[in-house]
């Protein structure tokens, strides 16, 4: 089984910022593309930005160039750097990795994973 944790939420005001981090724990042979996706309440969830293994990044255009993503592969890790935060930005954060693992078979298997997620406030 593989886990994914999510910290650095909080509440903000506009214009701050605020620090997101994603740690994978588990049964991990290899996580592939990482990425982080919020959801606001009576919305569905969007994305926000992902990132590969090699460090190849895409972003929701509501937040290119104010958020970035980056990512730790030795720590199995994903970060999301917030900045010029809106009221518009708030949401509940969520985690979300491509991960192969070994079943009990011994198959390889891929399969992608979320975190219980994390709330960002921004206040106006």
């Amino acid at each position: 089984q593989v886990q994914l944790v999510e910290s650095g939420g909080g509440l903000v005001q506009a214009g701050g910022s605020l620090r997101l981090s994603c740690a994978a724990s588990g049964s991990i042979i290899r996580i592939n593309a990482m990425g982080w996706y919020r959801q606001a309440p009576g919305k569905q969830r969007e994305l926000v930005a992902t990132i590969t293994r090699g460090g190849t990044t895409n972003y929701a255009d509501v937040v290119k160039g104010r958020f970035t993503i980056s990512r730790d592969n030795a720590k199995n890790t994903v970060y999301l750097q917030m900045n010029s935060l809106k009221p518009e930005d708030t949401a509940v954060y969520y985690c979300n990795a491509e991960v192969d693992v070994f079943l009990a078979t011994g198959r390889l298997s891929r399969d992608y994973y979320w975190g219980p997620g994390t709330q960002v406030t921004v206040s106006s």
